[in-house]
C-alpha cells in the first residue's frame, strides 16, 4: 500500500503505508482520487503544523470504493463506490447545540487525523456516503468542494431570479457560482485573475475585473437601482470585505466563505442603513453532501471542466510546488491507485 507523507518543510515522501483493518463501525476504502485544495496548500506551507502530526498523510477530497467492512457495518458491500465527508464529530457535547459539523472539538480528517493521499484509507462509516454507479470516480472527487458550495448557497437562501455576486473565482467561487445559477439566480463574478475571468466566461457567466469598472454602480444599474440580493465573499481580500456592502440591496445577504485569520475593516454603517445580514458558512452538513452527490450525478453542472490535471502519488512535492506557483490552476486530482 502506497502513501504520501507530509514531512514538514514543503516536502512529501512516498513510502509503504499500513493497511489498517477496519474495526467496529469502520470501513476500509480503496482511494481512487484525491483532490488538492486550499487547506492542503496551507498544510504544505507549514501554516497548520500545530495541527498536523508530522509525518502524516493529508488530503480529504476523495472518491473510492469499499474494500473491507468492519463489524456492525450494514448497508455497504465490497466495491460500493463512495465519497467521505471528512468530519469526525465524536467529541461533540451538548454545548455544541447539535451543530455537529462545526462542534468545538471537531476533527477534520486529513488535517487533524490521517487523510486520503494513500491507496487505502480506513474511516468511520458515519462519514461515508454512497454514490451512484453512473457517477465516475474522477468527478466524484469533486463532491467535497461541491458540498461546500451547496452549503454556502443554502446558507445564503438563494432563490430563483435573484441577483448574486460572487467575489473570487477560484475553485470554490466557481462552484458557488454554478450551484447558485443551478438554483435559478443570475450570477455575476468579480475576479482579478485574467485566466479565471475568461474561464468563468467560458462557462457562460458574466465576469469582470472590479479594478476596470465600478462594480457597485453596474449592479445597481442591472437591478433597477436596488443592488444585489446576495454577495458571496470567497476571495479573502481586505478590499473585497470593505467594499462588499456597497453591492447589496436593502436587506441583502452576505455569505462569508473566505477565511480571514486576522480582523479586517467592514463598513458597519451599511449594515445599519440597509439592514444587511452577514452569514458565516463553514464546511457542510450531511444534507449538503447528499445534494452535491445528486447534482454531480445529474451532470447538470460542467464539473469535469474544473479538473486541470491528474497526477500520481509519487513526486507529490513537485505537484504541490506547481500548484502553488500556478495562479491559473483550478482543481488537481491525485490518482491514488496508479
Amino acid at each position: 500500500m502506497k502513501a504520501s507523507f507530509y514531512e514538514g518543510n514543503r516536502t512529501f515522501t512516498l513510502r509503504e503505508g499500513e493497511v489498517i483493518a477496519p474495526g467496529p463501525g469502520e470501513v476500509r476504502l480503496n482511494v481512487a482520487y484525491t483532490g488538492i485544495c486550499g487547506t492542503d496548500l496551507h498544510v504544505y506551507h507549514g501554516a497548520m503544523d500545530k495541527r498536523v502530526r508530522i509525518p502524516q498523510v493529508i488530503g480529504h477530497e476523495m472518491s473510492g470504493t469499499v474494500a473491507e467492512i468492519g463489524e456492525g457495518v450494514k448497508g455497504f458491500s465490497i466495491g460500493t463506490p463512495v465519497v467521505v465527508r471528512p468530519l469526525d464529530n465524536r467529541a461533540e457535547t451538548p454545548a455544541d447545540r447539535g451543530y455537529s459539523h462545526i462542534c468545538n472539538k471537531l476533527k477534520f480528517m486529513g488535517v487533524d487525523t490521517t487523510g486520503s493521499l494513500q491507496s487505502s484509507w480506513t474511516v468511520p462509516v458515519f462519514t461515508v456516503h454512497k454514490i451512484p454507479s453512473g457517477l465516475d470516480l474522477k468527478t466524484a472527487a469533486l463532491v467535497e468542494p461541491l458540498a461546500v458550495a451547496c452549503h454556502d448557497v443554502r446558507i445564503g437562501a438563494v432563490e430563483s431570479g435573484e441577483l448574486v455576486v460572487v467575489i473570487g473565482a477560484g475553485p470554490i467561487g466557481m462552484l458557488v457560482s454554478l450551484v447558485a445559477r443551478h438554483r435559478g439566480a443570475r450570477v455575476v463574478i468579480s475576479e482579478v485573475n485574467p485566466f479565471r475571468i475568461e474561464f468563468a466566461r467560458s462557462l457562460g457567466f458574466e465576469a469582470s475585473n472590479p479594478k476596470d469598472f465600478d462594480l457597485a454602480a453596474w449592479v445597481r444599474e442591472e437591478s433597477a437601482g436596488s443592488g444585489a440580493d446576495v454577495v458571496f465573499e470567497v476571495s479573502g481580500s481586505k478590499v473585497a470585505a470593505l467594499d462588499m456592502t456597497d453591492l447589496l440591496a436593502i436587506r441583502g445577504r452576505i455569505v462569508l466563505v473566505a477565511i480571514y485569520p486576522q480582523p479586517v475593516e467592514l463598513n458597519l454603517f451599511q449594515f445599519f442603513w440597509k439592514e444587511l445580514r452577514l452569514f458565516g458558512a463553514r464546511v457542510y452538513e450531511p444534507c449538503d453532501y447528499e445534494k452535491a452527490i445528486e447534482i454531480a450525478a445529474s451532470r447538470a453542472l460542467p464539473l469535469e471542466s474544473l479538473i486541470t490535471d491528474v497526477h500520481t502519488l509519487d513526486h507529490l512535492t513537485e505537484v504541490f510546488k506547481h500548484i502553488d506557483s500556478d495562479p491559473n490552476a483550478m482543481k488537481t486530482l491525485i490518482d491514488c491507485q496508479s
